[in-house]
């Protein structure tokens, strides 16, 4: 079996693990019954490689032809510690330290798949973070970031199984590269020793760099669509998913639009009170963990960035989802694709775009000499004059480039062509015609 290629399933599900020696010390050690020394560094990349050809084993070996991350067994992540400090006017200073860990999702007990890396073990829960991450995913196509969560002094044991009043939070993000999705899952670990007073970024407790911290994920919020690009006159649906590991009663769903600064509560539904504020989300969706949100029919002003947010106390989850308007511009002449014309005579030529949303778009004429086969590029024309941008009721723009065509011999034959370019455009759109001149006559005196 190729461990590391070939038709092993490692090529989509292969994860590398970041660089758990970037802070090693270069000193001597010696591997164990060999007599041969290496470096600090050089013992890490070899655990490291060590960690990799395991996961990758697993894989191959285990679940070929897998489609999905549930049976992944470890993911490399990123936690993002927070150090808080307080100066002399007693204001907090934070600083943020990068450290390497990782979520092992197994059971209390076992034994660290990466020993150089800080180990969040996730027990079994009823929520799996891993069953939402559909399809396959390729190397380095997922970020994972964990961070400490402060429950900002509600105090509140929660309603799972297993809960304890001293609990102490961490959220883990997984970030697909692509956009496709993003995951955010609370992680709730009770710690031997209770920590002195409440849990948060005044007294985080330190977690050593090789530490292991068992966890049980308690609830997740997650949107497959981060970001959204859509027409006018279109009714699309933001999602929003979420999960509890027990029937949350205390459960709050909310949806806000954030504009140029100001907030706008656009839907709120209450569990416990049954209380519901605004539309666009089903309530028996709610009940099924679903809180999509399908807006009214777009415009311009529906542009914005929307939140997702579900509360079940302590914990309070969001996600942002950014709406982007685009309309893609509609190109046409004012000519037909062959024009005829006599030496020296003129006709001027339009290119109109209309309809389009944002109003970054770019036209541009060229010219293609006749028997353009041999190699000439298109010739760009500098004669070409804009009209003004046209603002339209529905708040899309037209404009257009035109340009006055001198007929001559020399250009018969040649092709003409308008470039648009636009954001909502893959590629460019060209509209072209040919020209055909012909010669004029000169007029002949008849014969008396």
């Amino acid at each position: 079996m190729d461990v590391w290629g070939g038709s092993c399933t490692s090529r989509f599900y292969f994860f590398s693990l970041a660089s758990n020696c970037r802070n090693e010390s270069e000193s001597s050690l010696e591997l164990n019954g060999t007599g041969k020394d290496i470096s600090g560094r050089q013992f890490c990349n070899i655990m490291r490689l060590n960690v990799n050809i395991v996961i990758c084993l697993f894989l191959c070996a285990e679940v070929p032809g897998i489609q999905s991350l549930q049976q992944v067994p470890w993911l490399p992540c990123m936690l993002v510690d927070e150090l808080v400090k307080f100066n002399d006017e007693g204001h907090a200073e934070t600083q943020y330290q990068h450290r390497n860990a990782g979520l092992q999702f197994g059971h209390p007990g076992d034994s660290a798949l990466n020993p150089n890396a800080i180990t969040f073990v996730v027990t079994g829960s009823k929520v799996d973070m891993r069953k939402y991450i559909e399809g396959a995913v390729v190397e380095h196509q997922l970020q994972c970031e964990i961070r400490r969560y402060s429950t900002e002094g509600i105090q509140v044991r929660w309603p799972g199984l297993g809960a304890q009043d001293h609990d102490i939070w961490f959220t883990s993000t997984l970030r697909h590269t692509d956009g496709l999705f993003v995951i955010t899952s609370f992680l709730r670990h009770t710690p031997a020793t209770p920590t002195p007073g409440q849990a948060d970024y005044r007294n985080w407790a330190a977690i050593a760099d090789r530490e292991m911290l068992t966890t049980s994920t308690a609830m997740l919020v997650f949107t497959r669509t981060p970001s959204v690009w859509v027409g006018l006159m279109k009714q699309p649906s933001l999602h929003c998913q979420f999960d509890v590991d027990h029937k949350a009663v205390d459960l709050t769903v909310e949806w806000r639009l954030q504009q140029r600064g100001e907030r706008t509560r656009l839907f709120s539904h209450s569990r416990r009170s049954g209380q519901r504020e605004g539309g666009g989300v089903d309530l028996k969706g709610i009940g099924r963990g679903d809180a999509s949100l399908t807006l009214p029919l777009t415009k311009q002003s529906s542009e914005g960035t929307y939140v997702c947010l579900v509360s079940v106390p302590p914990l309070f989850g969001s996600h942002e989802i950014a709406l982007h308007i685009m309309e893609p511009p509609r190109v046409s002449l004012n000519v037909d694709s062959v024009i005829s014309l006599v030496e020296t005579e003129k006709q001027k030529v339009v290119c109109e775009a209309e309809g389009y949303y944002p109003l970054d778009v770019e036209m541009e004429w060229f010219r293609e000499p006749s028997g353009g086969g041999g190699g000439l590029l298109p010739e760009k024309l500098d004669t070409v004059l804009y009209s003004s941008h046209r603002h339209h009721q529905d708040g899309t723009y037209s404009l257009s480039a035109f340009f006055l065509l001198h007929a001559s011999m020399h250009d018969s034959s040649s092709k003409y062509f308008c470039r648009v370019s636009h954001s909502s455009l893959r590629m460019p759109i060209r509209k072209c015609f040919t020209l055909i001149v012909t010669a004029r006559t000169a007029n002949k005196r008849k014969p008396y």
